[in-house]
């Protein structure tokens, strides 16, 4: 089935001066431009009916000429374990975008896509598989937000772009999407609760650092040389981990916010003591936290996680250096919370 494509404006997507600038066209008195944005992305309404406070005439015209993008639970995994939850979002277009929530004695961390696939082919990633599809708007990044508080009931205290997709290559919308997220008038969530992930696209951390947002980069590294990180994330041979660690620097420098790195353990691939001295060297000096990860099992790959000797070990060589280094308690073992596996095993079916 192909669906129409929608010719009406994306309300949600607009920052509050533009929903003014479009209000104020209609003929309306600006604060009405306040008030639709204040029932957008404070009250989460998904229908103009909702403005209540509104003249039906003006919902009538909101309604020919603007539409508010449905982000709906498709599926979810509750885990017995820990609470996290798992979700599967369909859009408007029937394509679909995973999101998890995680719960932390501080608060809900929601972590969300920014794209439907991905083209970066990470060999240890599940999101990549089935390859690239569109970016998301910042309308959907929101959604996903609003639609995780309406059906857990809870809110979400922090965000992560780690989900599905490749923030960076989706930058002007990620941008978009945190000025709205970080408007007073709307969502006001401090940036300092925001954490961006990205596979390492150099020139675009160098964008990034201009803004100042004050939110936490987090860089999956994966490897402390090229030859490793060359055969595992295809973006090494565009931007090299010298280059990389580099931009990493200039952000750390021109932001003053620590640099996140991920690193997922693989058994027998990156996990040697060696390699954790060869990181440590590479890292010297920086304003950085290494966070390390169990990598997660995907059944068409045959990485597997490094011991727990292994993960010990590697930690010790990295506080011995000076190099803070934590392992990622993985949150949602019982339901495959890593990203990527519900929506492939959705499509497969």
């Amino acid at each position: 089935m192909t669906l129409a494509i929608n010719t009406k404006t994306d309300i949600l997507s607009l920052t509050l001066p533009e929903l003014k600038e479009h209000l104020t066209a209609f003929g309306e008195p600006a604060y009405k431009g306040a008030q639709v944005y204040e029932w957008l992305h404070q009250r989460h309404a998904q229908g103009f009916d909702e403005m209540t406070n509104l003249s039906k005439a003006l919902r009538e015209k909101l309604s020919e000429g603007f539409y508010i993008p449905a982000v709906r639970v498709k599926n979810k995994l509750v885990s017995s374990l820990d609470g996290t939850i798992k979700y599967l979002y369909e859009m408007d277009d029937g394509e679909t975008v995973e999101a998890v929530l995680m719960r932390y004695h501080h608060g809900n961390s929601l972590c969300i896509s920014t794209q439907v696939g991905c083209k970066m082919g990470c060999t240890f990633c599940a999101s990549t598989i089935l390859g690239f599809v569109r970016n998301l708007t910042p309308a959907e990044m929101l959604g996903e937000i609003f639609t995780a508080e309406r059906d857990s009931g809870e809110k979400v205290q922090s965000l992560v772009l780690m989900g599905i997709g490749e923030p960076l290559d989706n930058y002007d919308n990620v941008v978009r999407f945190l000025e709205l997220l970080s408007s007073k008038e709307g969502t006001n969530m401090s940036l300092r609760h925001v954490s961006l992930s990205t596979c390492g696209l150099v020139p675009r951390i160098y964008d990034l650092a201009k803004l100042k947002l004050g939110l936490t980069l987090s860089v999956s590294l994966h490897a402390p040389n090229d030859q490793i990180r060359s055969k595992t994330m295809p973006v090494n041979t565009r931007y090299n981990i010298d280059e990389l660690l580099a931009a990493c620097r200039s952000y750390a420098s021109d932001t003053s916010r620590r640099i996140s790195f991920e690193y997922a353990l693989i058994d027998g691939v990156n996990d040697s003591a060696a390699n954790a001295k060869e990181l440590a060297q590479k890292l010297k000096g920086m304003l950085c936290h290494v966070n390390l990860i169990p990598v997660n099992p995907v059944k068409e790959r045959s990485f597997q996680k490094s011991s727990r000797e292994a993960t010990e070990n590697f930690v010790h060589i990295l506080e011995n250096a000076g190099i803070t280094a934590t392992v990622r308690r993985r949150l949602g073992a019982d339901i495959n919370a890593a990203c990527g596996q519900l929506r492939r095993e959705n499509l497969q079916k």
